[in-house]
């Protein structure tokens, strides 16, 4: 089909993708890219930025040019696009020299909707060339915040992207991003020559999501407790380092979890398989780096858990937005301690950026921190983050479900404070603690600190309490960490005030019992017991379609979709032509195989 088929972005959006209306944004940004204006989009994941650029591509004349910066990501949408019909294909190293020639042939003669590329192609001669001899719709350039480098995840070779204008003449430019705060919004405006751009920026919030962030007192429990809520679903645990996320994996292997590590040190090929089984099977958790998981569509993902904090509040909410992408309910975890804190302000420090960037990266990491030791509903603080107000606690966040006390921890803090200096600041948090309840041990022994003043003064206030205000006191800027003497805590002028009584402290009580599981932790609503066996028969027939076709099955159908499939029973072909997510290829794929299993089931 000729990509100007569709009269209209709604006529392509009924035919094709199945849905009646357009949600949230869209149809603004469809409307302004139809009318060749160039748009930043700023929408959170699983609001369907995709569309934004995916309809555009069978309504107006050309090829619509998407540049992504991962392999995974265009793999996923042209598997789905395909379902649907539309003419997608993407260039990149995993193809072949004869596929790459068979997908350059079909762009000069206007045979495809949409080609993805990644930036460091989009940029060479030689793709270059090939843009001059394509008729370019529009320019989609996703993960658009890689331009900026006050962004969290700055990428060098998206500097270059404007250029392109010059082999793709009057194309407009689409800049679409999750997270991006105003200074980044600026930067990607101006870095990609975005002229005159129409700013869309949606809410960020993602209610079917429970935030919670627990401090790191068992790491390893921790993080298997908040898999095994889940019940075999499919999940994201994040760690620092390489070495971690295989640790993990194979704690949890060890616990009758399939969970399997990736990072980018790992063969490629081991990473590949990794990516296939986690789209393709049920209940995969990927214990990953940050290498993972950037433009993963997989909607069905049900939790992402943090085992160490991550570097910034945006790279939080875009990691913790691969949850819930169908919109059903998900949860993410945050495991977060003292050593999350300085070894992320020791990276910052060692770090060979400039010193303007070393601030705005210190700032983010204590916006991060404010975020982990809040008293306040997790939702609300996360979104007056982004400049968004919500006047109402959210009722689904480890804040609101287990409200936690804040309680003056001034003379606490003063002791503390003064053990420290009282042992020289040359020791650690432990040994610091171990002196404030007394503890008889070698360390205390050889160095004489039974008989400092301090010695036993915190006896009424436990080990945990006591680690708690270490990390509150560190994470406030009154004490910190020496890394390069052990982890030596040392006072900071911050902390003269409080010592002379000048200044109050209030610190957070750190629950001693994790969280209850919520309502909303749940995978779906309950739909009833004939329902749900139908509901299960038609998973059974998808899984069986999408392994006869070598694709995941969520690009046959959402969850979202089966749910209503159970529910409506539809008959026949009008009827299942009706279900949300069910255009007319889809139709004519996948009708008569579906409604045979509801004609079984329903008798």
């Amino acid at each position: 089909m000729p990509s100007d088929t569709y009269a209209s972005a709604l006529d392509a959006l009924h035919q094709v993708f199945g849905f009646e209306s357009f949600r949230g944004l869209q149809s603004q940004v469809i409307d302004g890219i139809l009318a060749g204006r160039d748009a930043l989009a700023v929408m959170p994941t699983g609001s369907g930025k995709s569309l934004c650029y995916q309809v555009p591509a069978l309504v107006r004349p050309g090829t619509v040019l998407v540049i992504s910066p991962l392999i995974a990501l265009m793999q996923n949408q042209v598997m789905a696009l395909q379902q649907l019909g539309v003419r997608a294909a993407a260039l990149n190293s995993m193809l072949s020299f004869q596929e790459s020639a068979r997908v350059e042939d079909a762009m000069r003669e206007g045979r495809l909707d949409l080609v993805y590329v990644a930036p460091e192609r989009a940029l060479g001669d030689w793709f270059r060339r090939l843009l001059t001899q394509t008729k370019i719709a529009l320019v989609a350039v996703d993960e658009a915040h890689c331009v900026s480098q006050w962004g969290h995840d700055f990428r060098p070779e998206y500097l270059q992207l404007a250029t392109l204008r010059e082999q793709t003449g009057d194309a407009p430019f689409l800049a679409l991003t999750a997270t991006a705060d105003a200074a980044t919004r600026k930067d990607i405006v101006e870095r990609l020559a975005l002229k005159e751009a129409l700013q869309f920026v949606a809410g960020f919030d993602r209610p079917n999501i429970r935030y919670a962030v627990e401090p790191k007192t068992t790491p390893k429990l921790q993080v298997l407790n908040a898999v095994r809520r889940h019940g075999g679903a499919s999940g994201i645990v994040y760690c620092t380092t390489r070495n971690k996320t295989e640790q993990v994996a194979a704690q949890l292997q060890a616990e009758n979890v399939t969970a399997l590590p990736y990072h980018a040190g790992l063969d490629p090929q081991l990473r590949s398989r990794t990516l296939d089984r986690f789209l393709k099977e049920d209940g995969i958790v990927v214990v990953a780096t940050i290498a993972f998981g950037m433009g993963i569509d997989k909607p069905d993902v049900r939790f992402v858990v943090h085992a160490d904090a991550p570097k910034s509040l945006e790279a939080y909410y875009q990691e913790t937005g691969r949850a819930g992408r169908d919109g059903l309910p998900s949860e993410a975890v945050m495991l977060y301690g003292l050593q999350d804190i300085v070894q992320s302000r020791a990276l910052i420090e060692q770090g060979d950026q400039p010193d303007a960037q070393k601030r705005v990266e210190k700032q983010k990491l204590e916006q991060l921190v404010g975020f982990c030791e809040t008293t306040r509903c997790r939702r609300q603080a996360l979104l007056a983050y982004f400049g968004e107000a919500m006047p109402e606690p959210c009722g689904n966040c480890d804040s609101c479900l287990e409200p936690v006390e804040s309680w003056d921890g001034t003379e606490a803090a003063q002791k503390l404070l003064s053990a420290v200096v009282r042992t020289g600041q040359r020791f650690g948090a432990a040994h610091v603690i171990d002196v404030l309840v007394g503890a008889d041990t070698e360390a205390i022994g050889k160095w004489g600190h039974e008989q400092l003043p301090t010695f036993g003064v915190g006896k009424d206030i436990d080990r945990q309490t006591w680690r708690g205000v270490v990390r509150q006191l560190v994470a406030g800027g009154l004490l910190r960490v020496e890394t390069e003497q052990y982890g030596a805590l040392k006072l900071t002028e911050a902390a003269r005030p409080v010592l002379k009584g000048e200044t109050s402290v209030a610190l957070r009580r750190d629950p001693t019992k994790p969280v209850r599981k919520a309502r909303g932790t749940q995978e779906r609503a309950p739909i009833g017991s004939d329902s749900e066996k139908l509901f299960e028969a038609l998973r059974a027939l998808r899984r069986e379609l999408a392994k006869t076709q070598d694709v995941p099955p969520y690009v046959i159908f959402h969850d979202a979709t089966l749910i209503e499939m159970a529910k409506s029973r539809p008959r026949d072909r009008l009827a299942f032509a009706q279900l949300p997510g069910v255009g007319a290829t889809k139709v004519a794929r996948y009708a008569e195989p579906f409604l045979a299993v509801i004609a079984e089931h329903v008798g």
